[in-house]
């Protein structure tokens, strides 16, 4: 009977506690579970909250590029950065940008919520007037 009435449950809640959830005897996310879903959060939270993310590294020169492309051509549009390489989650936000766009290299950057890519996909995108539409979009 228990089965029964957790399957039932389980498929009203929103799947990440779902996941949490999937043995009767595991009643609290594991420490690495959390870490997860605070990255997933983060992620997240970064691209839905802001107009340009950029998921970045400071030494990396394609990174820079892409940065200077938007503070030169757009500056007077809110450009979020994250320097992945200064935070200590930033390995475990790259592979999971790798999982999410299937790019695994930086910088990755999102305007309105879309997906653009690294600094060659966004050069091209400018030179074509893709960002400046893309910025023109509602989220």
């Amino acid at each position: 009977m228990f089965p029964r009435i957790y399957k039932s449950a389980t498929r009203l809640l929103p799947s990440s506690i779902a996941l949490y959830s999937s043995t009767a005897s595991s009643s609290r996310p594991s420490a690495h579970q959390l870490h997860q879903m605070s990255v997933k959060q983060l992620v997240s939270e970064a691209i839905d909250q802001n107009k340009v993310a950029i998921f970045s590294k400071s030494y990396c020169p394609y990174c820079r590029r892409a940065k200077a492309l938007f503070a030169e051509s757009f500056p007077d549009v809110e450009t979020t950065v994250f320097e992945l390489d200064e935070r200590d989650d930033g390995s475990d936000i790259q592979a999971y940008l790798a999982e999410l766009t299937g790019q695994r290299t930086v910088p990755n950057v999102f305007i309105n919520k879309t997906h653009v890519g690294g600094s060659d996909a966004v050069t091209a995108l400018h030179k074509q007037g893709g960002i400046t539409k893309l910025l023109q979009q509602e989220a």
